[in-house]
């Protein structure tokens, strides 16, 4: 279990990011953070990765506490951040170094079998599509088969259709092992498809506003009636004004 207890993160320059965060994660849960742009949200997330230290309160994994970048946390974000000079094979297994040659092209060769690029494992990035690049840091995430995995964002700069096909394969990935997720997103539906529950993020400090259960089966649809109601309850908690309503639901669109 993940369990942040009192987070909150104040910057030299006297800025109070977040403010008393408390939330428990349970084993193999999806869960997003959704709000709008400067609330927090991936301040949140480098604290949880152990890239950013709160001034008070605690993150722990199974009661142990996060000070530093931990073994069983995983992070994606927004972009891939491949080495250019090493091949996608090369690449995933960047950190790996302690284990076995062999243990490594094994892992390798599975992980990239899952996320479908095992006949690109000698491709070099500038070879991949942006799709295709996203993977590849999935994949490079999934190898030390981490317990929690974190995203920032990791689809939101891929078309629309591109996005969805890797929102469906991470569901897909995520079936094997099952690891905590917590992602980053702006795009509400992209959070109703995907989660277990949905924290709605305000600003001025960064503080979780509102929790909503998605109780919808998976696989789900952006058509379905339950998913369309969801995503009006979700702007309403966010309490956009009309026009802002209207710009935010243009961007997801």
């Amino acid at each position: 279990m993940l369990r942040l207890e009192k987070v909150s993160k104040r910057f030299s320059n006297g800025f109070l990011a977040l403010d008393n965060i408390n939330l428990e994660v349970n084993k193999g849960e999806i869960i997003s953070l959704v709000g709008t742009s400067g609330c927090g949200k991936s301040t949140l997330l480098r604290i949880i990765a152990g890239l950013e230290y709160p001034t008070l309160g605690h993150v722990f994994i199974d009661d142990e506490p996060i000070k530093k970048p931990h073994p069983k946390i995983g992070i994606i974000f927004q972009e891939p951040r491949l080495m250019p000079w090493l091949t996608v094979e090369k690449n995933v297994q960047f950190g790996l170094e302690t284990l076995p040659k062999s243990q490594q092209k094994s892992l390798t060769a599975l992980i990239l079998a899952r996320v479908g690029l095992r006949e690109f494992s000698k491709a070099l990035p500038r070879q991949l599509s942006g799709g295709m690049a996203q993977r590849v840091a999935i994949a490079r995430a999934l190898i030390t088969q981490p317990s929690i995995l974190l995203l920032d964002e990791p689809f939101s700069a891929l078309d629309a259709f591109i996005r969805k096909s890797l929102q469906d394969h991470l569901l897909e990935i995520w079936q094997y092992d099952k690891p905590t997720m917590i992602l980053v997103t702006h795009d509400i539906e992209e959070a109703l498809l995907l989660s277990d529950r949905i924290m709605i993020f305000r600003g001025n400090p960064g503080h979780i506003h509102q929790e909503i259960s998605i109780n919808i089966p998976r696989p789900r649809h952006s058509t379905e009636l339950a998913i369309t109601q969801s995503k009006e309850q979700i702007l309403k908690a966010l309490d956009l004004s009309n026009q802002k309503k209207l710009e935010y639901t243009q961007i997801l669109n």
